[in-house]
């Protein structure tokens, strides 16, 4: 693959990952820009987990590079290196503080010292207010920043956690099939949230949800047997025979 220019924010290049001679990744390359929102699907076993995986250090590619940013190749840093360049991902099943308020879920997350012996006698600064202020607004929380992150629905408690994501301040959010168990109203509503997330930040989604993935309106990636099957807008890979044959026609 040719170098990207300047702009571009990552780029995989002719990268291969082999589990017990399975090639979960098959010379994959990809190249996304600054800015940019993508969304990733495909069949399952097409690679999409390893590729995030590969992408926050989880897993070493047996060849290829992960570039991000100007030079810095991914696959020479471990996981909390990676994080710390501004990279977040965020898992298909919620993780947060169930007994905790929804604030507090958001103070804890917020980039900067979150040592046990800070949170412990800490009280978050007028900064961290309004940012924690933004948060809310940003994933529609507002009304429930007193309410324990555990008696959230399924939804809210995904936005929530896309929220604390936002608060380690990361150049590029990974979201792991965000809408899985939403209803309709609630898949509506997350795509409107990433939509703003994409505003200021770089975003990949992986989803299976098609009408969800049209509603991002963004460039659409599709994975077949590890390896790029098709790109373009949902229009264009929609309507490709090898798509519908190996994806969209199952």
């Amino acid at each position: 693959m040719t170098r990207p220019h300047e702009d571009t924010l990552l780029y995989l290049d002719n990268v291969t990952v082999s589990f017990d001679g399975f090639r979960a990744l098959n010379a994959l390359s990809l190249v996304m820009e600054r800015g940019e929102m993508r969304a990733v699907i495909g069949p399952n076993g097409a690679g999409k987990t390893t590729m995030m995986d590969v992408i926050t250090g989880k897993t070493r590619p047996d060849e290829g590079a992960v570039i991000f940013g100007r030079d810095t190749d991914l696959t020479r840093l471990d996981e909390p290196a990676i994080a710390a360049l501004g990279i977040g991902r965020k898992f298909q099943k919620p993780t947060v503080f169930e007994p905790l308020t929804v604030w507090d879920n958001f103070l804890l997350a917020l980039a900067g010292d979150r040592r046990p012996q800070f949170t412990l006698w800490a009280r978050e600064t007028e900064a961290e207010s309004d940012r924690i202020e933004a948060f809310l607004a940003t994933t529609r929380l507002g009304d429930l920043r007193h309410r324990r992150a555990g008696d959230l629905s399924h939804g809210q408690k995904q936005w929530l956690e896309i929220g604390m994501l936002l608060a380690q301040d990361p150049q590029l959010l990974l979201v792991d099939e965000p809408v899985a168990g939403m209803t309709d109203a609630e898949t509506a509503q997350t795509a409107e949230l990433l939509r703003e997330i994409n505003r200021s930040h770089s975003v990949v989604v992986v989803e299976h949800d098609m009408d969800f993935v049209r509603a991002l309106g963004v460039k659409v990636t599709v994975l077949h047997e590890g390896s790029v099957l098709s790109e373009g807008s949902i229009d264009h890979v929609g309507a490709d025979p090898k798509v519908i044959e190996v994806y969209l026609g199952r």
